[in-house]
């Protein structure tokens, strides 16, 4: 039985108050039959549906009772489909699934739901390429997420060794492209790049998934620990003006305006090591300059003095 359907039914039955088996089956596209076992399904589950009988009767949620996604306002609705909406077109069971709870909304919100869903397409491939699909180990480890079985995985670390272990896995996440899988170990929870497994067995054995998991919230946290230790160590730098961009573009998220005079900028740049922000900054040459700290200064002369070694009395080619 299909949960976005048994969603679907929950939200018509609230947005009309009573509906009939018949009615659910036309809109929903079931057979007669299906209506009426979702009906009861809900009812046997203690949701509480009930059936009136006799002319006028039907299926009813009883005493008003709501749905967490029935209580949606007109905002929020049109924020759910934008969201849904690319998703949906690439993947056939979201877009049966937003069919159908587009359907189950208020009459008043489903025309705004309907442009929302239709007002982005995602098209990830690129000209002259064939379309992506979504990759069959993300695919093997989303459905264990799902049916909650534990995996084992060879993976292959930033050593270059692969190692094997057993996990539980709580979710996935897209970052740009590149998928993680997040997971608890022995050694307690664990990020794994997905393109870093070698294999992926999903196994019969139940994976243990605590009851407060919040997947948004463990990948902010990840994205934190990872910005964090990405900035260990910052330098002062003064640069024209018109080269800040240029500056934000090579250190992201870990470039800081302090000041800004005459033209000049004085910004706080980041990464993990002092050796790191001195590669970054050596082709800049004489157009910027490490206020502080001493080490990335020494850096930027030990990478000038490799250069003077090996390029400034070598004869020109012939």
């Amino acid at each position: 039985m299909r949960a976005d359907r048994l969603v679907a039914v929950l939200l018509l039955l609230q947005a009309r108050g009573r509906v009939t088996a018949a009615e659910l089956a036309q809109e929903l596209e079931i057979s007669l039959a299906t209506a009426r076992r979702d009906l009861e399904a809900l009812s046997a589950a203690g949701i509480p549906v009930y059936p009136q009988p006799g002319r006028g009767g039907g299926w009813s949620l009883v005493g008003g009772a709501r749905t967490d996604l029935s209580g949606l306002n007109a905002a929020e609705s049109q924020a759910l489909f934008l969201l849904l909406g690319p998703a949906g077109s690439a993947e056939p069971e979201l877009t049966s699934a937003l069919r159908k709870l587009i359907r189950a909304l208020p009459a008043t919100f489903r025309a705004d739901a309907e442009a929302a869903a239709r007002a982005i397409v995602s098209d990830a491939a690129g000209w002259g390429e064939p379309e992506h699909e979504l990759p069959a180990l993300v695919r093997s480890l989303r459905d264990a997420v799902v049916r909650r079985l534990k995996v084992r995985l060879a993976y292959t670390g930033k050593g270059k060794q692969t190692t094997e272990r057993l996990v539980d896995p709580l979710g996935l996440v897209d970052k740009d492209g590149t998928w993680y899988l997040i997971a608890d170990t022995e050694a307690g929870r664990r990020t794994f790049r997905v393109d870093r497994v070698a294999s992926a067995d999903v196994t019969d054995l139940p994976a243990r998934r605590p009851d407060d998991f919040d997947l948004s919230a463990e990948w902010a946290r990840v994205v934190t620990e990872t910005e964090r230790r990405r900035s260990l160590v910052s330098a002062v730098v003064l640069i024209d003006a018109r080269f800040l961009p240029v500056l934000r573009s090579h250190f992201g998220r870990h470039c800081e305006v302090i000041a800004q005079d005459d033209g000049r900028v004085r910004a706080r740049v980041a990464a993990h090591m002092a050796r790191s922000i001195a590669e970054q900054l050596a082709g800049w040459g004489a157009m910027v300059e490490v206020v502080e700290p001493e080490s990335v200064r020494t850096e930027l002369a030990r990478i000038g003095h490799e250069l003077t070694e090996r390029y400034a009395n070598q004869p020109d080619p012939a």
